[in-house]
């Protein structure tokens, strides 16, 4: 298998302009392991910096749509439609962000960009209830962040 974005001339962005504009699809999904008191606080919407899982889902797309600037080697790609969603565990939150376009190459990239943000979001507002007395957070974890759906073509 041979690397796409490197060759002898060193490292490159790929080029796409010879590829048909197809419907693409990628649905990543990730977790936060939080304390269930956590959980509890969010659910009810009594974290004090607001609403965290709308303030998540608006950090994710906002990533999503950004990608390009934040990865070298990504494509900007014009995206018809970005959805961020979240179930929630007794000690963790999962997102599941789905990204959409027609466009040349995959979103992959967009939708894992996406839920890593919302899932830090998470994190930057609830940081105060999960340190412990000394600052460190022994419970909090974000993990599992994989791509769960890849669609080319309809």
């Amino acid at each position: 298998m041979k690397l796409t974005h490197v060759d002898e001339k060193g490292v490159k962005m790929v080029e796409v302009g010879h590829k048909d504009v197809v419907f693409r699809k990628a649905i990543a999904k990730g977790k936060i392991r939080l304390k269930p008191e956590t959980i509890k606080l969010i659910q009810e919407g009594k974290t004090k910096k607001g609403n965290v899982i709308a303030t998540a889902q608006i950090a994710g797309i906002l990533a999503v749509k950004r990608t390009w600037e934040m990865i070298p080697l990504c494509h900007p790609i014009p995206l018809t439609g970005v959805d961020i969603s979240f179930e929630f565990g007794e000690d963790y939150i999962e997102a599941t962000c789905e990204v959409r376009a027609y466009y040349k190459t995959g979103v992959e990239m967009e939708a894992l960009t996406g839920v890593s943000v919302a899932l830090l979001t998470i994190w930057d507002m609830v940081k105060a209830v999960e340190k412990d007395e000394k600052g460190q957070y022994p419970v909090t974890r974000i993990y599992d962040i994989r791509v769960v759906e890849k669609v080319k073509g309809t």
